[in-house]
């Protein structure tokens, strides 16, 4: 089961391959704390940010267990007025916004033509004309000039006000206290909180300013995600610390993140997602909502499933193994058959083998599952072969280790 048939895929994007950029760094407002903190930094389109602070498997463990601190200030805030904000986003966005009520959010995908994803994103309705689109770092200015773009017959204005925001997410089961009990933020009712549902937001002020509360997050976990001015991150992220060292509160890193979300079957973009990629494809055929009007990208929609045939034929699978060597990012996979009929004789325990089959997939994303203790990848794979349970081979470094497909994601939390 693909996150888009249980819930909303939630924020777009944790820890990527993302290239390196060759301008200067961009920094978080938050830099210095995480530096005080002890932080190892990598580049993240063009952004220094924190990758871990003391290590991968104590901050995973903490946000399943208790509740994780992050810092995810390269998101790009992008927002939508006007009196014709709702039917732009219907057009520029593949998900019908003008049907979400004000405080509720949605994922959506900003497509090409060809039906490719641009971006995938989450958008806020805070008003009936006043909407807030939130997209990954790595495709920052791309989505920002495709909105501009098609913006152009519509009567809105789209701003980029990123750089005036600071994004802090609080994630894991203890989340709702840290929040009811930080000092300095407050909403318009102390019960609004734990009323929140997922998926919805609502305004409130934290040292007299104004900041926006959202019941959203890419973990898998419940979790809160605070849009607040930039001169006030320093102080929020101290006293969320403060009121969270009881429930065990820890600062979290990308590594964290990206481990989180792979456990939860959550896609991210350069990896699951991509312009090569149709939603479909990605277990994501939902979220273009073909009941609305026109909107860029619906009549390639609407060819690929009509015609089952066509270039984009592999999907999106989980995969899970035995031992401990994870699949990674790039690695093929083969049929089992082909696999072991291999003029090298494949063998269960992974023996060396040839490469004379044809690869039926390729791993996106693989890593050894903090929580199952056991090897976890998501990969696209040949339609013939992507049943529950069928048995597949992926070649590690030269070794093909048996994996089964699974259905996602590998991890659901516990709900009351």
């Amino acid at each position: 089961m693909t996150p888009a048939d249980s819930a909303p895929p939630a924020a777009p994007e944790a820890a990527s391959s993302e290239p390196a950029s060759s301008a200067q760094p961009v920094f978080s407002p938050l830099h210095d704390t995480h530096v005080a903190a002890g932080a190892l930094f990598t580049d993240f389109a063009g952004w220094q940010m924190p990758v871990r602070y003391t290590s991968d498997l104590a901050e995973h463990h903490a946000v399943r267990m208790a509740a994780g601190l992050f810092d995810l200030s390269h998101m790009a805030e992008l927002a939508v007025r006007g009196p014709q904000a709702a039917e732009f986003l219907d057009y520029a966005l593949a998900g019908k916004l003008s049907a979400t009520a004000v405080g509720q959010a949605k994922y959506s995908m900003l497509l090409a033509e060809s039906g490719g994803i641009i971006d995938d994103v989450v958008v806020y309705r805070l008003a009936d004309d006043d909407f807030l689109v939130v997209a990954n770092a790595g495709n920052h200015e791309v989505a920002y000039n495709t909105l501009l773009e098609r913006a152009a017959a519509f009567d809105v204005t789209v701003a980029d006000e990123s750089d005036g925001v600071a994004l802090i997410a609080v994630q894991g089961p203890r989340a709702l206290e840290i929040l009811m009990n930080t000092a300095g933020l407050v909403t318009p009712d102390a019960r609004d909180l734990a009323a929140l549902k997922y998926y919805w937001s609502q305004p409130a002020t934290y040292a007299g300013e104004d900041l926006l509360v959202a019941r959203t997050g890419y973990t898998g976990e419940d979790g809160f995600e605070l849009y607040t001015p930039v001169a006030l991150a320093t102080q929020l992220w101290a006293d969320l610390m403060a009121a969270g060292e009881p429930f065990g509160l820890v600062p979290a890193g990308l590594a964290a993140r990206d481990t989180l979300r792979l456990e939860a079957g959550m896609p991210l973009y350069g990896h699951e997602l991509g312009l090569d990629t149709l939603p479909a494809q990605a277990g994501l055929g939902r979220v273009p909502n073909l009941s609305k009007g026109d909107f860029v990208g619906r009549a390639a929609l609407e060819r690929a499933s009509s015609n089952p045939t066509s270039a984009h034929e592999r999907v999106l699978v989980g995969l899970l193994g035995d031992g401990k060597r994870a699949a990674r990012a790039g690695y093929e996979l083969f049929a089992a058959d082909a696999a072991s009929a291999d003029a090298n004789g494949a063998d269960a325990a992974g023996a060396e083998t040839g490469a004379r089959a044809q690869p039926i997939g390729v791993v996106t994303s693989g890593v050894l599952s903090p929580t199952l203790g056991l090897p976890v990848a998501m990969a696209y794979i040949d339609p013939r072969y992507s049943t529950a349970d069928t048995l597949v081979w992926v070649d590690v470094r030269g070794k093909r280790l048996p994996f089964r497909i699974t259905p996602l994601p590998f991890y659901s939390r516990k709900r009351d």
